[in-house]
């Protein structure tokens, strides 16, 4: 205390609003744990912690706001009797807004199991409805009463401690108070900014908790609402949903459908016999285009190494990710549904934090996650806590190898590090590894030149096989060189006999694919999402070349077939190693670049853009136009119709696919 009267007046006041506000935040935070924890749940001191946290961020804002503005000597209550009344209501105003918005957020979760967020925004065109609703199921008027008589309260302490410092005021004054308003705006902040690091603090550090009710119970409503306001119109039509699902459950072989409930699991059995539980290493490749890549004719030849390894697998070399982008390649790896969100990331949306994977099925593998940089990255660190049970994150800080660049380690030390780890496990393991090396700036460490050799060719060379420079050939041929030192590494490890090796790109890149492909992969951009796609396992898996039409999103269902993993398959991949399956395969890519959504199948492309209703139908394995006619005009109404339907499942299934909580 003694500390704090020693401080100007000014900052006493700011400091002393911004702690009532912090000691109301944090008794709330306990009503609302106590009121939606289950019976016998323990009290989660991590949460508080972290809630603590978010809401320090909150008024640490109001909190730097009051200072800056009372430093105008106009609004500096203890210089102009007029802005003590000015603040007292400019007060009582945020006190009120903070009451509305808690009690809204109380209530939210009370009826949809959310925190406030920005969806509430799309039921004012419906106010008189909502209002309705919340008047037939909420004691309104009570609320009311208790909003009055607490606005009354605050606003009485609040001038009591306006006017109680404007007595001291001038006998704290001295000359160095400006540095005090200097180290409290700094301090300010540090909190608004919340850790030390690259990333600041984010919503998902709230699901880094792996519990989902701490995390709800970590957030505030601020902070999830502002957090989410991007993607208040990230919402789905259900009768849509409902009118695409007879077409979605015939595609998947849903067992039991049900278009009233919106059935899309798919439970699959196989008996305990094998003798040793396989392990899965499941690697995602950064920018892994298919027209830069060996495999697929370039003349360069920037994967040797890998392209032997796919004539002794089994190679998919007509894969397409969903989308473009690296944290939207991740998500669909891991949960199995596009990411359609047309501006930010779905990781990034608190609505979409709540997932199944299949990768829970396997209930007695340990499981990793190896990454070379930062999970905090595009909110994955909370996407996979939550969702991933017993998940060990191994990133940036967890090796003792040195950062190379601004996604941390090299590709190499971190395949060097994952195969280290993974030969430690005594139980089967189910380990993810996604590098970041093959991307700007391009980055080979230098004490890898000893051993491998930069390649140099004129610009004309590079242009004429799909490169922009002889960085991002030596890049990729960098990748090319990790992979093989990792297969080196494990090949002396027990666990690699009975180890299933998944390898597949976050995603392509945009260019112009050459003569490797037929136009429409340059044109309608799909190269942008063609990846190879290769499950290698030599003691278990026959070398096999398959053309068929696949996608990341069957990755999850695929593994657990091979390791004969009895799992729920509630989304939207399949098995590609399914005989039994005789449709037409179609792979599903909603780029968020071109707002194009559209269907690859064996033959054919369909493109419809979501801004301008503008449609494609094009061949994917020549370069003649379509002739039109009876046959090809029903193909083409039926690539059109099922394009709608994975986009409004795959909207739907965002929101609607979770985890079965214990």
């Amino acid at each position: 205390m003694s500390f704090m009267k020693r401080m100007p007046v000014l900052l006493q006041w700011v400091i002393t609003s911004m702690l009532i506000l912090l000691v109301l935040m944090f008794f709330y935070r306990l009503f609302f744990f106590y009121t939606y924890s289950i019976p016998g749940r323990p009290f989660s001191g991590s949460a508080f912690l972290l809630g603590l946290r978010f809401d320090a961020r909150i008024v640490a804002v109001i909190g730097l706001v009051m200072l800056l503005l009372s430093l105008i000597p106009f609004l500096n209550p203890f210089k102009n009797n007029k802005a003590k009344k000015i603040w007292t209501i400019i007060l009582s105003i945020v006190f009120g807004i903070f009451l509305l918005v808690y009690i809204a957020d109380f209530y939210h979760y009370d009826y949809l199991q959310q925190r406030l967020n920005a969806s509430v925004i799309n039921f004012l065109p419906d106010a008189a409805i909502s209002f309705k609703m919340m008047k037939e199921s909420y004691p309104l008027l009570s609320i009311s009463i208790g909003i009055i008589i607490l606005l009354i309260l605050f606003t009485w302490v609040n001038k009591k401690i306006l006017y109680s410092l404007g007595k001291q005021a001038g006998l704290s004054d001295r000359k160095n108070n400006k540095y005090y308003f200097i180290v409290a705006a700094l301090f300010m902040a540090v909190i608004i900014f919340g850790k030390v690091g690259q990333y600041p603090l984010r919503w998902s550090d709230a699901f880094s908790l792996g519990d989902d009710f701490k995390g709800n119970a970590a957030l505030n409503p601020f902070q999830s609402f502002f957090s989410s306001l991007k993607f208040k119109n990230s919402s789905y039509n259900i009768k849509k949903v409902r009118e695409a699902y007879p077409l979605m459950a015939e595609y998947l072989d849903v067992q039991h459908p049900d278009a009233k409930k919106l059935v899309f699991e798919r439970a699959y059995s196989y008996p305990d016999n094998l003798t040793a539980k396989p392990n899965i290493v499941v690697v995602i490749c950064e920018s892994f285009s298919a027209y830069k890549s060996s495999m697929y004719g370039n003349k360069l030849n920037a994967t040797p190494y890998f392209n032997d390894l796919c004539s002794r697998g089994v190679f998919f070399d007509r894969c397409f990710t969903p989308a473009f982008g690296t944290a939207r390649g991740v998500w669909a790896t891991i949960t199995g549904i596009p990411d359609v969100e047309p501006q930010k990331t779905a990781s990034r949306n608190p609505a979409a934090v709540n997932q199944h994977t299949i990768i829970n099925d396997f209930k007695t593998y340990s499981k990793y996650y190896f990454l070379g940089g930062s999970t905090t990255w595009a909110n994955i660190r909370g996407v996979l806590t939550n969702n991933i049970e017993g998940l060990k994150i191994f990133e940036e800080d967890s090796f003792d190898a040195g950062s190379v660049d601004v996604w941390g380690i090299s590709d190499k030390d971190l395949f060097l590090a994952a195969n280290k780890e993974m030969a430690k496990e005594k139980k089967p393991f189910f380990a993810v590894i996604q590098t970041a090396g093959n991307h700007r700036p391009y980055t080979i460490p230098q004490k890898d030149l000893k051993e491998f050799t930069l390649v140099n060719y004129n610009n004309d060379t590079l242009q004429k096989n799909q490169f922009s420079g002889n960085d991002e050939l030596n890049a990729f041929r960098y990748s090319d060189y990790c992979f093989k030192k990792f297969f080196e590494a494990a090949q002396k490890e027990k666990y690699y006999s009975n180890t299933i090796f998944v390898f597949v790109g976050d995603h392509g890149l945009r260019g112009d694919a050459g003569n490797l492909f037929p136009e429409s992969f340059t044109k309608q951009g799909i190269a942008a999402e063609h990846v190879p796609l290769l499950f290698y396992a030599p003691s278990l898996l026959q070398p096999l070349q398959v053309h068929d039409v696949c996608s990341q999103l069957d990755i999850l269902p695929s593994v657990a077939f091979l390791a004969r993993q009895s799992h729920r398959n509630t989304t939207l991949g399949r098995n590609l190693f399914d005989t039994s399956f005789k449709k037409d395969p179609v792979a599903f890519i909603a780029d968020p670049i071109t707002q194009y959504v559209g269907l690859v199948s064996n033959q054919f492309y369909y493109g419809k853009n979501l801004a301008t209703n503008a449609t494609e139908f094009v061949s994917v394995v020549n370069n003649n136009p379509i002739i039109k006619n009876k046959f090809t005009d029903s193909i083409r109404l039926r690539m059109a119709a099922f394009t709608d339907a994975w986009h409004q499942t795959s909207k739907y299934l965002l929101q609607n696919n979770k985890k079965i909580i214990k």
